[in-house]
């Protein structure tokens, strides 16, 4: 600041101007502020659909391990007992025994039955 005599130099000679341009610079930063926000929901919304996707295909992809885990011990089981058939004489005696209703001479069976839901009651008043 110069100081001359007789002009007086007032740091807030020219109030208004700076308070329109401070007006502007807020609206510019204002501005600013939004274009960013603007750029940062363009963005997302561009990776969402494609997360989302990518959720549903590793949920997909777990129930389908759990599917394959039920196979191979499905396959596990009945592998184990086509082998035991094949080599077990007295499995496969067991089991044709069970399946065919037989015994053997001199030998008792006790069948046990689950269970099973009470059935329907007769309808003797429509005959």
């Amino acid at each position: 600041m110069a100081l001359h005599w007789g002009q007086v130099d007032h740091p807030y000679g020219d109030f208004r101007a700076r308070r329109e341009a401070s007006v502007w610079q807020r609206l510019n930063r204002i501005l600013l502020v939004l274009l960013i926000i603007a750029i940062w929901l363009v963005i997302v919304s561009l990776f969402v659909p494609p997360y989302k996707k990518l959720m549903q295909s590793r949920a997909e992809i777990d129930n389908l391990q759990q599917l394959v885990n039920e196979q191979q011990t499905l396959l596990a089981r009945q592998t184990r007992e086509v082998n035991l058939l094949k080599t077990n004489v007295t499995y496969l005696e067991t089991i044709a025994r069970d399946r065919l209703d037989l015994m053997k001479q001199g030998e008792t069976v006790f069948r046990l039955e689950t269970a099973r839901a009470k059935s329907k009651p007769n309808d003797s008043g429509r005959r």
